[in-house]
């Protein structure tokens, strides 16, 4: 086995006196060996991917190490382009606080965070008590309560302005927020406790239907009816109606059609009225 390459060896082994084993080469040692071509394409996969916690001051670390299995790649073999890509974006604003709020958590301590909403002129303080960052599409949100009412919502990590501890506020679980359940029915990240779950049927044509089936909008989508004679295929997930659900719904297009419920109709109806009507303004060329 040691002679053979199935150990990645391939030893110099020769039989002597016609009973003791040793090495042709006295110079030959099985620490001493390079790395095989399939040890190194999986290691080089496995340092990709482990390049994605960087972000993580938790992970220091493990980025130091990252760094010199890096350089023995480099030495080892010459450079060579990742194999697997992650959706990224280092321009994205607030990353700065990941490694904060991340330490926080674990620490179990209360912060107060200067937010600034998009529609207000100057940041707002909110005391909360912080749960989970969670990424929907590249960007970060925080889950966390406000101790003033207890209420559970997300602060969006690109609008925040600064971010302290709170020593004055003794830290409280949120014995409701479960993450393994509270995402369950959710399409991104807006929800609160009090938002309705609803079954939502959707039409999807010929062009759009396979993709929809291959990557589903929702864990609960599943086929209702199949039309053999345009392509078409009526979807239906359980899912509540936010933000996320109606600008996935639009991404399709024409594509797609919500059928039920009626207000969820209503709704998409109102927007894309709204966006046709800006393309039927005088003022466009």
């Amino acid at each position: 086995m040691m002679r053979s390459d199935k150990l990645g060896y391939n030893a110099p082994i020769e039989v002597y006196d016609h009973k003791y084993y040793r090495y042709a080469d006295p110079d030959f040692s099985i620490t001493e060996l390079p790395m095989s071509q399939n040890d190194y394409d999986k290691l080089a996969e496995a340092v990709d991917m482990l390049r994605q916690y960087a972000d993580f001051d938790a992970f220091t670390e493990l980025s130091d190490v990252i760094g010199r299995l890096q350089d023995t790649l480099a030495i080892a073999k010459s450079e060579r382009a990742p194999i697997v890509d992650f959706e990224r974006n280092s321009n994205l604003m607030g990353l700065k606080f990941l490694n904060p709020l991340y330490n926080y958590i674990a620490n179990r301590q209360t912060i107060t965070v200067s937010y600034q909403p998009f529609n207000n002129p100057k940041p707002k303080d909110w005391t909360v008590w912080p749960y989970l960052p969670k990424e929907y599409r590249n960007r970060w949100f925080l889950f966390c309560t406000r101790t003033t009412d207890h209420r559970l919502f997300n602060l969006a990590l690109d609008r925040m302005k600064a971010v302290t501890p709170n020593r004055d506020i003794a830290f409280e679980d949120d014995k409701h927020f479960d993450p393994s359940t509270f995402f369950k029915d959710v399409i991104g990240v807006t929800k609160t406790r009090s938002t309705p779950l609803v079954t939502v049927r959707f039409v999807a044509n010929r062009e759009q239907a396979p993709y929809i089936e291959t990557k589903p909008v929702h864990s609960s989508q599943m086929v209702l009816e199949r039309n053999e004679e345009d392509g078409s295929v009526l979807f239906q997930c359980r899912v509540v109606l936010n933000f996320e659900f109606y600008a996935l719904m639009l991404s399709y297009g024409s594509g797609v059609k919500i059928v039920s419920p009626k207000c969820a109709v209503k709704t998409i109806r109102k927007m894309l009225n709204e966006a046709a009507e800006q393309y039927n303004s005088q003022n466009n060329l």
